[in-house]
C-alpha cells in the first residue's frame, strides 16, 4: 500500500508562508531573494552595533535627542524653552547695549528695540532656507555691533571718546603692550587670545540664537505675526507719545543709532584725511630763514618737557589737588629762593587720557593732530616743529630725552632731533615702574651727565625735548626721591620698586587710582624742580606742560582736556618777552589763566621770541 505522509496545516502568520525550503547559501542566492529582514527584536547586538556605527554624527545626534524627549518629554520641552528665552534676550541685550559704562543700568534693558521687531517681520516673510541665512547673518551683524559697543565703552572710559572703527585698531596693540609692561606678557597674551576667543564666540552663539528663534517664529507663523504687529503698534505709540519709563524712552532704536554713529565716523574720518593734509602742508613760518628763527632765546639753553598726563584735573579734583597744588607751591618758592621766576597758563590738548604722541606733535607742531591717522600725515610732511626751528637756526644741538621709546623711532627726524637717548641709551640698570622704564629723577640725571653739564662745541647751545614717564598709569608701583648722589645705574631703586602697590589693585579702584596718580604727579614736578634747583645756570629756560588729562576714570567723564603749562627761567627778559600773554605767576596757573588750544602753542612762542613768519615760496 502506499504510503500517505500526513502534513501539518501551516500556522497563519501576517507575513509571507515559511516555506520547508532549507536555505540557500550566499553563492545560491546572492540577493537574498525569498529571506526578508529579520524583525527588530531579533537582532544581535553585534549587527545593531554595525548599523549604528555607519551614520553620520548628525543623524546619531538627532537620533539619540528625539530618544531622550520621548523618554523625558517635560525636561527636554523646559530646556527648549529655556534655550529660546536665553536665545532672546541674548538677541535683545545685544540690540540694547549702550555704549558707555555710566549707562549700563536695568532700566536700559526694558526697552523695546525696533530693529527686533524689523527683524521678526523680515524672517516670517522669507522661505526657509533663506530665512535661515538671513538670521545667521542678522545674529552675526548684532554680535559685531556688540563688540564695537563694547570697545566704545572701554574707549569712553580711558580715552574719553569712541572706538573710530578706521583708525583706531592700531591703539589695541599698544593696549596690548602697555597690559605687558604693566601686569606681564603672560597676563597680556592670556588677556589678548581670550579676547578674540570671546569676540569669535559671541558671533557664533548670537548668529545660533537668531537660527532658533527664526525657526521658532515659523513654527508658530500666525501667534509671531500677531506678536509682531501689536509689538509695532506699541513702538509706534510709545515713540509718538514720548512714553519712558524712569526717564528712558520705551522706544528703542539704540542699534539703528550706534550704526549711525559709526557710520559718521567713518564717513568724517575719510573726508578729513583729504583736508587735513592740505592743512599741514600750509606753514607760516615754512620758508623763515635761519638767523631769523628765535632770536629771542639765543645764548639760552631750552627744554621743553611734557610730564605724561598733567592734566587740569590733577589741579583741581578734590582728591588730588590738595598734594600737587602744596607740591606746585612749594617748588615756586624753592626755585624763587634759587633765582628762578616762573609764568603758567593752560593749553587745550588734542588728545584725552593717553595717546600722548598726539598731545607731543600738536604741542610742537601747530597742527590739530588728534588722530594715528593725522599723525602719520603730518609726521611724512615737511612742517616745521618747533624743535627743528631751534635746530634749523644753527644756533643748537637739538637731543630727545626719550625713557618711554623702547623701538624704532623714525619720527626723531621729522622732529628735528639730532640726538636721542631712548630706554636703553641712558645706562639704566633698575627695575621698572609698570609701564615706565626708568624714574623720572634718573632720566632727568641722565641728560645732565650726558648733554647738559657737558661743554658743547662750536658755541651752540642745547635745546632737548624731555619726555618725563612716572606719571603714565597705572600709577603704580610708584619711584620715590633719592639722594640725587645715590642714583647711580638705577639699582637703588630696586627694593622701592619691590615694596610698591601692585598695578591690579588700582585699576579696578577708581578712587585709589585718583591718589595714586596724584602722588605720581607730585614725584614728577618735584624731580623736574629739584633738578633746575640744582644744575640750572642763568642761561637754563625751562617749558613744562603736560600733554593730555589722565584717563576718563580718573578725571570724569566730562573733564575738559586743559593741561597747565610753564616756562620758567632766571633772565627776566626771558619772561618779559610773554608778558602780553598774562600768564599767571609761578608754577600753578589760576583757575581763569587763558586757555589756547595746543595748536596755537608753536606759532605763539615762535612770535614771541622774535621769529618772523614766512610762509614757503614768500
Amino acid at each position: 500500500m502506499p504510503v500517505f505522509t500526513r502534513l501539518r496545516r501551516p500556522t497563519r502568520t501576517t507575513g509571507p508562508a515559511r516555506t520547508t525550503e532549507p536555505p540557500r547559501t550566499a553563492e545560491e542566492n546572492p540577493r537574498g531573494e525569498g529571506h526578508p529582514p529579520p524583525p527588530p527584536e531579533e537582532e544581535t547586538e553585534a549587527r545593531r552595533g554595525e548599523e549604528t556605527s555607519k551614520k553620520p554624527a548628525l543623524r546619531l545626534l538627532r537620533t539619540r535627542c528625539a530618544r531622550l524627549r520621548a523618554e523625558h518629554p517635560r525636561a527636554a520641552r523646559a530646556a527648549r524653552w529655556t534655550l529660546h528665552g536665553l536665545s532672546a534676550a541674548l538677541i535683545v541685550g545685544a540690540l540694547l547695549l549702550p555704549n558707555t559704562a555710566g549707562a549700563l543700568r536695568p532700566n536700559r534693558f526694558t526697552r523695546i528695540p525696533a530693529e527686533a521687531i524689523i527683524g521678526a517681520v523680515l524672517l516670517l516673510a522669507l522661505p526657509r532656507r533663506p530665512r535661515i541665512v538671513a538670521a545667521a547673518l542678522y545674529g552675526a551683524g548684532i554680535a559685531v555691533l556688540t563688540v564695537l559697543n563694547v570697545l566704545d565703552i572701554g574707549f569712553n572710559q580711558y580715552l574719553g571718546r569712541g572706538f573710530n572703527v578706521v583708525l583706531d585698531w592700531g591703539l589695541l596693540d599698544d593696549a596690548q603692550h602697555y597690559v605687558e609692561d604693566s601686569m606681564g606678557g603672560a597676563t597680556a597674551t592670556a588677556a589678548a587670545v581670550g579676547a578674540v576667543l570671546l569676540a569669535l564666540l559671541l558671533v557664533v552663539v548670537t548668529a545660533l540664537a537668531a537660527v532658533r528663534l527664526s525657526g521658532l517664529l515659523d513654527r508658530h507663523r500666525a501667534r509671531a505675526a500677531r506678536g509682531a504687529l501689536i509689538a509695532g503698534t506699541v513702538w509706534i505709540t510709545c515713540a509718538a507719545l514720548g512714553v519712558q519709563i524712569s526717564g528712558v524712552p520705551v522706544a528703542s532704536d539704540r542699534a539703528a543709532a550706534a550704526l549711525k554713529v559709526q557710520g559718521k565716523r567713518v564717513r568724517d574720518t575719510l573726508r578729513d584725511e583729504a583736508a587735513f593734509e592740505k592743512v599741514a602742508r600750509t606753514d607760516p613760518f615754512a620758508g623763515t630763514p635761519s638767523d631769523q628763527l628765535l632770536p629771542g632765546l639765543r645764548g639760552k639753553d631750552v627744554l621743553i618737557t611734557f610730564i605724561e598726563s598733567y592734566g587740569r584735573t590733577a589741579l583741581e579734583d578734590p582728591v588730588i589737588a590738595p598734594g600737587v597744588t602744596g607740591t606746585l607751591d612749594a617748588g615756586t618758592e624753592s626755585l624763587a629762593e634759587a633765582g628762578f621766576a616762573a609764568r603758567s597758563g593752560w593749553l587745550t590738548s588734542s588728545t584725552f587720557g593717553g595717546s600722548s604722541w598726539l598731545g607731543h606733535s600738536t604741542a610742537l607742531s601747530g597742527l590739530w593732530i588728534d588722530n594715528q591717522q593725522r599723525y602719520r600725515t603730518a609726521t611724512a610732511s615737511d612742517r616745521l616743529t618747533l624743535t627743528k626751528a631751534f635746530g634749523k637756526s644753527g644756533a643748537w644741538d637739538t637731543v630727545g630725552i626719550m625713557p618711554g621709546v623702547q623701538k624704532g623711532w623714525p619720527e626723531a627726524e621729522w622732529y628735528g632731533l639730532d640726538t636721542v637717548y631712548d630706554a636703553f641709551g641712558m645706562g639704566y640698570r633698575g627695575p621698572k615702574f609698570s609701564w615706565s622704564t626708568m624714574p623720572d629723577q634718573y632720566a632727568l640725571e641722565a641728560f645732565q651727565r650726558l648733554e647738559h653739564g657737558r661743554k658743547r662745541e662750536g658755541n651752540k647751545n642745547l635745546m632737548a625735548e624731555i619726555i618725563l614717564t612716572s606719571s603714565h598709569q597705572p600709577w603704580a608701583p610708584l619711584p620715590e626721591m633719592v639722594g640725587w648722589d645715590e642714583l647711580g645705574d638705577g639699582s637703588v631703586f630696586g627694593p622701592i620698586q619691590k615694596a610698591g602697590k601692585e598695578p591690579g589693585a588700582l585699576m579696578t579702584d577708581a578712587t585709589k587710582s585718583r591718589q595714586e596718580y596724584g602722588r605720581s604727579v607730585e614725584y614728577s614736578v618735584t624731580a623736574l624742580t629739584q633738578w633746575l634747583e640744582r644744575y640750572g645756570t642763568e642761561d637754563t629756560v625751562l617749558v613744562f606742560l603736560g600733554d593730555h588729562q589722565p584717563i576718563a576714570r580718573v578725571s570724569g567723564l566730562r573733564a575738559s582736556r586743559d593741561v597747565p603749562v610753564t616756562i620758567v627761567a632766571k633772565d627776566p627778559a626771558v619772561l618779559d618777552q610773554v608778558a602780553d600773554w598774562n600768564w599767571t605767576e609761578g608754577l600753578r596757573p589760576d583757575r581763569d589763566a587763558p586757555v589756547w588750544r595746543m595748536d596755537a602753542f608753536r606759532d605763539r612762542f615762535l612770535k614771541a621770541y622774535g621769529s618772523v613768519p614766512h610762509p614757503a615760496g614768500d
